[in-house]
């Protein structure tokens, strides 16, 4: 059940910790985001229906799938939210479901009829069910939709301009996955969740909604703090003039990015759930006000996105052909239920690359289980202590000669602790 709030704690006592807490105990999302489907999408637009959200399709893809619509609240201050208009970046999807359901099944609480009555809010989530159904970045016509926001090339984004049109927003959130593997700046930290006040041109030019945004970006930069300190980034604002996100805020409507990324040890519906509390905690300071005491120095000060520090899994000292180096590998991105291939992304002197996963390979021998070690095979490898006598060029050697240990798919399929974690 999804819990309620009751009026001795109203909305602006409610702390990002309760938010967490809410999640916990009320989503209704029930898969990981990247195996939601768009017939899973209508699954969870049902289960709002029911319990009364206006849900509503404005459109349909390029492959004729439905877009849909969710709206909450008459207040006179519009906020817009649109989530997957890349197919491959479903977090925000599940966050929205989650945060009507919650919204809708709690409208009595003083905080969220507060809410209701400052605020009118409108998401679509899952912009591009086309891409999502492949699990990829474009859309149908081979198209990035968050590229066409001046062509309108794409139906996609010829009914996202015309949503934005018929409603001119006064805020608008533009929610996406940023790969998992960035980091907040030069440190090996992941950036779990990346955010950016967006400019509506190239010379940045501020305005009171910009500013206003500032500020909300500060408020769910301190609430995150408290689930992910020290994975909270900046994303870089170079200004793209063809994107959806620097177009709405010159169309003046303006926007805040959500980038999210991934955390090691977390699995992505934790990453729902900060998504979650970022929503909650932006609504709430819109509704009370209280965004306008906010210092905007938390999002400003915040490192900008880096990449290339960072790898999933790394080797140290291995023993190939009789040299000693480093093999780094990252796990390829796919649908949680699929299986991720891990490819080698360097061997020999990485420099300071970190892995998330990092390994003392000094007294092994390396050999690659199925074809070489070079960057972009698969990382399928085969230990062998260096104490053995063995030919290593031997035909069929894993059959002749079992390894010590065996790694394939970022996991050990024999020899797990044999070759000691760093």
């Amino acid at each position: 059940m999804l819990i309620l709030i009751g009026s001795s704690m109203n909305l602006s006592a409610q702390t990002a910790k309760e938010f967490g807490t809410i999640w916990d105990e009320g989503h209704i999302s029930n898969k990981f985001p990247s195996d939601v489907r768009h017939s899973d999408l209508k699954v969870y637009i049902e289960q709002l229906r029911k319990i009364g959200v206006s849900a509503s399709e404005v459109g349909k893809s390029g492959a004729g799938r439905e877009i849909y619509q969710l709206e909450f609240g008459s207040g006179p201050l519009k906020v817009f939210l649109w989530s997957q208009m890349h197919g491959d970046e479903p977090t925000a999807t599940s966050a929205l479901i989650d945060l009507f359901a919650y919204l809708e099944k709690n409208k009595s609480e003083p905080g969220i009829k507060d809410i209701a009555a400052k605020l009118t809010l409108r998401a679509v989530p899952m912009l591009n069910p086309d891409g999502a159904e492949g699990f990829t970045r474009v859309n149908l016509q081979n198209l990035d939709i968050n590229r066409d926001a001046v062509k309108l090339r794409t139906p996609e984004a010829r009914l996202l301009k015309e949503l934005h049109n018929a409603w001119h927003p006064n805020i608008g959130f533009n929610l996406h996955n940023q790969k998992y593997l960035t980091t907040v700046g030069p440190t090996n930290a992941q950036a779990s969740v990346s955010l950016l006040v967006v400019y509506g041109d190239a010379a940045k030019t501020t305005n009171d909604g910009i500013e206003r945004n500032k500020r909300l970006a500060a408020a769910m930069v301190r609430a995150l703090e408290q689930f992910i300190p020290g994975h909270i980034a900046r994303y870089d604002d170079e200004y793209t003039a063809s994107a959806f996100g620097d177009n709405f805020t010159a169309w003046g409507t303006p926007v805040i990015l959500v980038e999210t990324g991934g955390l090691y040890g977390k699995d992505e519906s934790f990453l729902v759930k900060m998504n979650f509390v970022a929503y909650m905690t932006a609504l709430r300071a819109l509704a009370t006000g209280s965004e306008k005491n906010e210092d905007p120095g938390a999002y400003l000060t915040l490192h900008e996105n880096s990449s290339g520090g960072l790898v999933n899994f790394v080797f140290r000292s291995a023993s190939v052909g009789g040299k000693n180096v480093d093999i780094a590998g990252v796990t390829e991105r796919t649908r949680a239920s699929a299986f991720q291939p891990v490819r080698i992304r360097s061997v020999g002197n990485i420099g300071k690359v970190s892995g998330l996963e990092e390994y003392d390979a000094s007294g092994f021998n390396v050999v690659p289980r199925f074809s070489t070690l070079k960057p972009g095979e698969l990382m399928e490898l085969l230990f062998y202590r260096t104490a053995r006598s063995i030919d290593l060029n031997a035909a069929g050697l894993e059959g002749t000669e079992p390894p010590d240990a065996i790694f394939s798919g970022g996991k050990w399929l024999k020899g797990e602790g044999v070759v000691p974690r760093k």
